[in-house]
């Protein structure tokens, strides 16, 4: 069984934001929640630079990218496939042909016959184009992988955003139909999946009615538009009014998904995420897996998995049957989906070697990664040959040494203990000798070297033992922050350093004759202030006796007095200290946003969006109903969904909401 799955993902910033592998943060666990075996991605939005070992070594599976030659974080397709199940024998990048497989100056449609996939449009089907082949193929919109039993597409088709891109749209569906149907004419089997960015047909469209009223269209004009019109042309049973157009006589393709559910309703793979329409269902369905009629009977089921959750798409899948017929003969699906050799009767044959045979446009063979493995890899790896030898060898010198030992005797143990004492006598008293240290040879070294590394070592030392100490412990906790600081010594810087003064000046020099009798006082009123004072002997350098003298008082920093003025000057610095919290709350409520009004249906906190429709409103912000979009589209009243509430945020004044 052989599942194939279309994947919307872009790679923006994040790479791990795709919502199947939250669990375990990898590609590989990813591929195995999907459960398929050739997985494609459409708008991946990144450039080679933004190529990851995640992305490209991925244990187990091939990758092939198509990245945009221009714009940066735009488009982009690659296709995964796992190696045990399915190999491509051919890989190729762009619809036209154009491109040059890498390292090569030569084209895909210029490549021998045996090496190119073919079905190349003409020259004059790319003269009708309004765009050139090189501008078609430079956003990397498509990668194209054959197997022995077809060929694949992984396709990212233009939106239809504005008028300025219709005839790049227009263009490159053009050729891509062109090229689908040159090759089914020569015989091979196709299979397209991608992002086409076109609904069907009224049912694969919440808003049909809607967007047809708006425009004007009845349903006829609604599925003849340019770019619907050309899509049903290709495919069986597609709307085609009129005469079908030249070369497009008969339909070529099949709707898998479709044709397993013919009748159902919603079945939509894209929501709109400004609006918030998904949790309603109100979206399109513009993601397909389509096959050539040839293919018709070899799935089994094909479906939407709108439950993965992570993107504005979501996956749509379909799985091929264990054996399948071809050429009137049943074969196994593995033996058509590998190169010749590789399966037999759905044995495998031979491993699928990492060196042979990826394709020269496969992403393991870029230049980043070529020759590499993924790290995870490296920590599961068996221990190497070389360990071993050395741990064989070790175990022998073992050996050896034991075997000396026995015939030595107790000669041999004394002499060992003997030069383990000295061993351990050296390494007390003097360095450890380097393993390059000439003196170990028995040879000298040159007086300056000896001087020069010498110098080295005490620069070496000198500059750690003079690194600068902590000056204190700082803030402790994120709840220091936001209290006031404390009168520390830090805000004195008056009485910043502590007095050292000689023994025979110490009263005056601290006390002063005229601070003397408030000393005494102070020390007389114990339980106000107890100031102690240390004196420790220093000496000076004229070899007299000096006293270091500290006194610390009741206000937790050193000080020579607290008589009234200091007193006073204390409390004025306490005074003018600002509270963080105070101040941050005041801010908060200058910088905080006005309560958001209630919506009328649901008297629920609205939203606030901005307008981007080019015209006066442009850039002003509106409120309005925060509910999802409801199945029909449109606001709603009195309904689970978004109401009709409108309100312009220059409009909108809480104080009077609230009657203030």
């Amino acid at each position: 069984m052989l599942g194939v799955i279309l994947a919307k993902r872009a790679w923006v910033r994040n790479p791990f934001g795709y919502q199947p592998w939250r669990d375990k943060r990898s590609y590989a666990a990813m591929f195995d929640i999907l459960e398929a075996d050739i997985v494609v991605f459409q708008e991946t939005k990144i450039q080679r630079k933004d190529l990851s070992d995640d992305m490209v070594l991925v244990p187990g599976w091939d990758c092939y990218f198509s990245l945009p030659r221009h714009k940066k974080g735009y488009s982009g397709v690659v296709i995964y496939t796992r190696q045990s199940v399915c190999a491509p024998i051919r890989a190729e990048e762009g619809i036209t042909g154009i491109l040059c497989p890498p390292n090569s100056s030569t084209s895909f449609s210029n490549l021998p016959e045996e090496e190119q996939i073919g079905g190349y449009p003409t020259p004059s089907q790319l003269a009708s184009s309004a765009v050139d082949a090189t501008t078609l193929d430079s956003e990397g919109r498509c990668v194209v992988l054959e197997f022995p039993a077809f060929v694949l597409f992984g396709v990212y088709s233009p939106a239809n955003r504005d008028e300025t891109r219709d005839d790049f749209r227009l263009g490159f569906l053009d050729v891509l139909d062109a090229r689908i149907r040159k090759l089914i004419a020569m015989g091979k089997r196709v299979l397209l999946t991608g992002d086409l960015n076109i609904s069907r047909e009224e049912l694969d469209a919440a808003n049909a009615e809607a967007s047809m009223r708006k425009q004007g269209l009845t349903g006829l004009e609604f599925v003849s538009t340019p770019a619907r019109r050309l899509f049903n042309h290709l495919l069986e049973g597609g709307k085609v009014f009129g005469e079908r157009d030249e070369g497009r006589e008969e339909p070529v393709m099949w709707d898998i998904c479709r044709a397993f559910h013919p009748d159902r309703k919603g079945m939509f793979t894209c929501w709109e995420q400004k609006v918030n329409a998904r949790p309603g269902n109100c979206g399109a369905r513009i993601d397909y897996v389509l096959c050539s009629l040839a293919m018709k009977d070899w799935f089994s089921d094909s479906n939407i998995q709108e439950g993965l959750m992570g993107s504005d798409h979501c996956p749509v899948y379909a799985v091929m049957k264990d054996r399948i017929h071809i050429d009137g003969e049943e074969q196994d699906t593995k033996d058509v989906v590998n190169p010749p050799g590789m399966f037999s009767n759905g044995e495998r044959v031979r491993e699928y070697s990492t060196a042979n045979d990826p394709l020269p446009p496969s992403g393991k063979l870029i230049p980043e990664f070529f020759g590499r493995r993924n790290i995870r890899d490296m920590f599961a790896r068996k221990p190497s040959i070389q360990h071993s030898q050395s741990t064989d060898i070790a175990s022998k010198d073992a050996e050896v040494s034991d075997a000396k030992g026995s015939v030595n005797g107790s000669s041999a143990i004394e002499t060992t203990s003997t030069k383990a004492d000295s061993a351990q006598a050296l390494s007390a008293t003097a360095p450890v000798a380097s393993s390059n240290d000439p003196s170990v040879a028995g040879t000298k070294r040159p007086i300056g070297e000896v001087s020069n590394n010498k110098s080295l070592k005490r620069a070496k030392s000198g500059s750690s033992a003079t690194a600068p100490a902590a000056t204190g412990k700082g803030q402790q906790s994120l709840k220091g922050f936001f209290k006031p600081k404390s009168n520390t010594i830090s805000n004195y810087s008056g009485i910043a350093e502590e007095p050292v003064v000689s023994e025979a000046n110490t009263h005056d020099a601290i006390w002063g004759p005229d601070l003397e009798p408030v000393a005494e006082s102070l020390e007389d009123k114990h339980d106000l202030a107890t100031p102690t004072e240390t004196a420790s002997p220093l000496s000076s350098a004229d070899g007299s006796s000096r006293q270091k003298v500290t006194r610390s008082g009741t206000n937790g920093f050193q000080t020579a007095n607290s008589s009234p003025a200091s007193r006073s000057a204390s409390t004025q610095d306490q005074a003018t200290v600002h509270d963080p919290i105070q101040s941050k709350e005041s801010w908060s409520k200058l910088f905080t946003k006005p309560a958001a009004p209630r919506c009328e249906s649901h008297d629920e906190p609205c939203i606030t969006l901005l307008t981007k429709k080019p015209g006066m409103n442009l850039g002003r912000s509106f409120w309005m109903c925060s509910r999802p979009l409801g199945p029909s589209g449109a606001k709603e009243k009195n309904t689970q969904w978004r109401c009709q509430t409108f309100i312009w945020c220059s409009d909108w004044n809480p104080n009077a909401a609230n009657g203030g």
